[in-house]
């Protein structure tokens, strides 16, 4: 995933504000970690208010369960 894909993908679930948006935007924001690092995680996070609108803080680490 491309961080413009990641963003388009975020800008769009935070806009329709169900619960199961907010954990299509942490899944988001896991492969971005995976893929990248935790310092595009924090930008993507500021960039759309997700602490303010979802309860997301930057520093936060999204881990699978199906992940050994």
């Amino acid at each position: 995933m491309t961080l413009d894909k990641a963003n388009e993908l975020i800008a769009m679930h935070v806009n329709l504000g169900s619960g199961y948006n907010r954990d299509a935007v942490k899944m988001v924001l896991g492969e971005v970690d995976r893929n990248f690092d935790q310092t595009a995680v924090d930008k993507l996070i500021r960039d759309h208010g997700l602490e303010e609108k979802r309860k997301i803080k930057p520093g936060t680490k999204f881990t699978s369960v199906f992940t050994k």
